[in-house]
């Protein structure tokens, strides 16, 4: 009983690790993310096109089929995820009921049920409500659970509430101003157009929102001095939340990007005694490489000036005929960054990968400026050198090891 139950478990949190991974987890877990989105896409094209008359006439049949499967898929990954929340992090300390239950009624799990219901209750409902079923346009929402970019977008937006509830405090007191204006200097000579304050906001709220539909022209002089103004100060709000929104976009990238490579850094034994100040020193020598499926990152017998780390892709090191992949995070020829020798294997980029360089010059100009970071990376390589010891996850190259 209890050698089945630990099966059981094992299986929800492989299941688990399969849901959450995502696009950076395992193979297997990246094909499931980017099937779920491509059916999401297709879904999203499938409600559109069905409100085609013709469409719906002509391809009837291949909607339905999409329906069909969709609601086997989506409902089988909302009771999935449903039943493998106990393995989500926040939820662990609580009972599984609970767990399922938070699960259920947090942004995610309402969304994906949102996602499911409409093809429910397309086999409940009467004809006459059936319109209803257009809500699962709503799947869009779950882009936001396998698109790393859409949940920092999303994260910004949340960030900078206030900030933009602001800057629409500030429009729509710009409306009525502006509103209020030309409905005293227009409201004589249009007053089927402009003869209300309220009939004014519609012309005042289109032109700060620079879409100018021409419905309505102010035909005075002041009527158009005004027209002027408003223009020019519906550019200033346009361009002030898409500013507060780019910038706080880019800060949210670059800290992400931030984490991770620090993450990889702390991560080498070489560096895993620096503090803080010290590994930020050592990013700031990091530049960029891009290396695109089967180039040749380093090959056997060049002098080894670099070594470097893995922030997306896959490599395989080709050492005396035994192939050793290695992956996002992990790293390579870290032992070059201090002796300038011959590399005795090849790196192959198995995907179009990404690297983060760190040459050796930079790290022993570094290592002269503070000598705090010299003496604890000689006392690293003094123990590994003493142990001859090489990292299961580094270059591999021995001949990288200085000799004492």
């Amino acid at each position: 009983m209890t050698h089945g139950r630990n099966g059981l478990l094992k299986v929800r949190h492989a299941i688990y690790e399969v849901l959450e991974q995502g696009l950076g987890g395992s193979s297997l877990s990246a094909f499931i993310t980017r099937f779920l989105l491509l059916l999401i896409l297709v879904n999203l094209v499938s409600v559109a096109l069905e409100s085609v008359p013709y469409y719906a006439v002509h391809y009837g049949i291949l909607f339905d089929a999409i329906e069909i499967f969709s609601l086997l898929v989506f409902s089988a990954e909302y009771f999935l995820r449903l039943w493998t929340a106990v393995e989500h992090g926040p939820y662990r300390h609580l009972r599984p009921l609970r767990a399922r239950l938070n699960y259920a009624l947090s942004g995610p799990g309402l969304v994906d049920l949102v996602a499911v219901a409409p093809f429910w209750f397309d086999m409940l409902l009467p004809d006459s409500l059936r319109i209803f079923v257009v809500f699962r346009i709503v799947r869009f929402l779950k882009i936001a659970r396998y698109s790393p970019a859409m949940r920092a977008l999303l994260e910004v937006l949340y960030r900078e509430r206030r900030a933009l509830f602001g800057c629409l405090i500030i429009l729509l007191g710009l409306s009525l101003v502006a509103a209020t204006m030309m409905y005293l200097a227009e409201r004589n000579v249009q007053p089927e157009k402009l003869g209300t304050i309220p009939d004014a906001l519609w012309w005042a709220i289109v032109t700060l929102g620079t879409i100018g539909y021409g419905d309505i022209i102010p035909i005075t002089v002041i009527g158009k001095m005004i027209a002027t103004v408003t223009i020019f100060l519906g550019l200033i709000m346009i361009a002030l939340p898409v500013g507060i929104i780019a910038t706080s976009f880019s800060e949210q990238i670059h800290r992400r990007d931030f984490i991770v490579t620090w993450g990889m850094i702390a991560r080498v034994p070489l560096f895993a005694e620096l503090d803080a100040a010290e590994i930020a020193d050592v990013m700031q020598l990091l530049r960029a490489q891009v290396a695109e499926a089967g180039q040749v990152v380093v090959r056997r017998g060049d002098t080894a000036h670099s070594m470097y780390f893995i922030a997306a892709g896959e490599v395989e090191v080709d050492l005396e005929g035994r192939g050793v992949r290695l992956g996002v995070g992990q790293f390579f020829g870290e032992m070059a960054v201090l002796k300038h020798s011959r590399r005795s294997a090849t790196v192959v980029a198995l995907t179009r990968t990404s690297l983060l360089l760190l040459d050796g010059q930079d790290l022993h100009a570094l290592m002269q400026r503070d000598p705090r970071v010299a003496k604890r990376i000689n006392d690293v390589v003094a123990e590994r050198v003493a142990r001859e010891a090489v990292t299961p996850k580094g270059d591999l190259i021995t001949e990288e090891i200085p000799k004492s």
